[in-house]
């Protein structure tokens, strides 16, 4: 996800049935898809006034992949790993990447929660207009978009400059401004044509990109084991101040310990989130109530997992600690460089490269998912008709797709064209992101959680915590919120305070003097069922046989 630079209606239609964390095997499995099953999806998708427009052929794997390939380990963590080394050293590798991770599965577990019972392409959009009110599902809708089409463009800013410092001298690719923008122009494009041609086409992608991630992963691991000079496993809880010109000027001068191992938890922050992709592809994906939220709490356990084992031997695999800190963004490099054999570093390379590209091709499915179903709901001031139709050949939203490719090229190649005070604006907006993106989750989760038990949502999905255990998650969930913000606008990122503000304060505006009258948000009550000959209408267009 993304990273410093240089270098994601009523109540529940289904039965109560109480499962674990990661939710108890159905006898039916997710790829066993009946009739039965498919009439289950139907009935809860027009429980909640929508046709199913788009093709429901993902398998329980393919939405956790889909997640799991926007986490992707191999891309933020990777082009973020300087946020815990020059920081509090080691600490920031082996304790850092673990407490960040638990913030992020706070998250995951309450949307898991919402996600089973209202498992919908507008997500958490969806969930804040229903639980909550109009107004904070609108705002949610503008926050998780804009958090999408700009970590989109800088998943795909952060493989241009990954393609600089690996393969670039091959083709004369320096990473300059101009060259970058050309690069992620062309890159943005044959991911959206992806996206453009069907689901499945995407899935296999995405399917790939999950044992692409595990693959490249495991031999970076070994390799790092094998080739470090020596092994030091204390480095991993050993806290060293590396702030300021000893780490590479990351981050500014710090005594304080304490804050600068909150400014380490960027690096997992950063890089354990977009897994929202999955509830946004719930209405492409087989048995969505199930699969939906084990596809949530899976990729985001995984990717804490695997990412963690990753990040800790890079830390042991670094020759000298004194040296790699002073690399700054560039001491990944520096390590593998160092200790492996040019080959097989390259082989490395390109495995990362090849998940990143797929990383962002998964995210354009993400953000398009999320705008077509804003549209559908008539969220967008215009042009919402056209955002919301789906292609009855490639069932997929087409329009949708398109439109979130170019504003996210647009916004790189202003990010990147702006200057403040000699720095490109694109530091401040991809900072500014992460809390964009956490905001649109905590609003619908507080809101979810308020509601819990009332008549807005009297009774959860078939994958479910207790209601006790629920709200703690949720609590802590919100508290995370606060730390995120905390480290998201303490310096050098004081100014994401005056972009988030002068955003809100925008919106704010537009809600009272335009979007209050205008827009009606999802249909509920006696609008879900006034829409039976319109969701009929729409199915047979798609040719959708029901």
């Amino acid at each position: 996800m993304p990273r410093q630079p240089p270098t994601s209606c009523g109540s529940s239609v289904v039965k109560h049935k109480k499962n674990d964390i990661l939710g108890k095997r159905d006898s039916k499995m997710v790829d066993d898809y009946n009739d039965k099953a498919k009439h289950e999806d139907l009935k809860v998708l027009h429980g909640m006034g929508y046709a199913q427009e788009l093709s429901r052929s993902m398998s329980k794997f393919s939405n956790f992949a889909i997640s799991f390939s926007i986490i992707c380990i191999l891309s933020g963590g990777i082009n973020s790993f300087a946020q815990a080394i020059s920081s509090v050293g080691g600490a920031g590798a082996g304790i850092g990447w673990i407490v960040g991770c638990i913030l992020s599965g706070m998250f995951a577990l309450s949307m898991a929660q919402v996600a089973s019972a209202f498992p919908t392409a507008g997500g958490l959009y969806h969930w804040a207009s229903i639980l909550g009110n109009r107004f904070w599902g609108w705002l949610t809708a503008w926050l998780n978009l804009l958090g999408l089409i700009t970590v989109l463009g800088a998943i795909n800013i952060g493989t241009a400059y990954f393609f600089a410092g690996t393969f670039g001298g091959m083709f004369g690719f320096t990473g300059t401004d101009l060259q970058v923008v050309g690069f992620v122009a062309v890159v943005t494009v044959l991911q959206a044509i992806f996206n453009h041609v069907g689901i499945k086409v995407t899935t296999f992608l995405t399917d790939v990109s999950g044992y692409i991630i595990f693959a490249t992963t495991a031999v970076l691991v070994i390799a790092c084991l094998y080739f470090a000079p020596a092994i030091d496993i204390s480095r991993l809880w050993t806290f060293t101040n590396f702030s300021g010109e000893a780490g590479g000027n990351v981050f500014p001068a710090s005594d304080n310990v304490a804050y600068l191992f909150l400014l380490c938890l960027l690096l997992p922050v950063y890089t354990i989130t977009g897994y929202d992709a999955s509830a946004h592809t719930s209405e492409e994906t087989k048995n969505a109530a199930m699969s939906v939220p084990k596809g949530i709490i899976s990729a985001v356990l995984w990717s804490s997992v695997i990412g963690w084992v990753m990040i800790c031997a890079i830390t042991l695999a670094i020759p000298d600690m004194a040296v790699a800190a002073s690399q700054g963004w560039g001491m990944f490099f520096g390590t593998i460089n160092a200790i492996m054999p040019a080959g097989l570093a390259q082989v490395i390379f390109l495995g990362i490269l090849i998940a990143q590209f797929l990383c962002g091709l998964a995210t354009v499915t993400s953000a398009s998912r999320m705008l077509f179903a804003f549209a559908r709901d008539d969220g967008m001031p215009i042009g919402s008709k056209a955002l919301a139709s789906v292609s009855s050949r490639f069932r997929t939203p087409v329009n949708a797709i398109w439109t979130a490719t170019v504003l996210s090229i647009l916004y790189v190649v202003l990010a990147l064209s702006i200057k403040v005070a000699g720095t490109s604006i694109y530091v401040i907006v991809v900072n500014s992101t992460l809390v964009f993106l956490f905001l649109s989750f905590t609003i619908p989760l507080v809101a979810a959680m308020l509601s819990f038990g009332t008549a807005k949502w009297p009774s959860p999905g078939p994958w479910a915590l207790s209601a006790g255990v629920y709200k703690v998650v949720t609590v802590l969930a919100v508290i995370g919120m606060g730390v995120i913000l905390f480290i998201a606008v303490a310096p050098p990122n004081e100014r994401v305070l005056y972009v988030v503000g002068g955003f809100i304060a925008l919106a704010l505006v537009l809600w009272v003097t335009v979007e209050n009258r205008r827009f009606e948000g999802p249909p509920t009550g006696d609008k879900i069922a006034a829409r039976k000959t319109v969701i009929a209408a729409a199915e047979r267009a798609v040719g959708e046989a029901t």
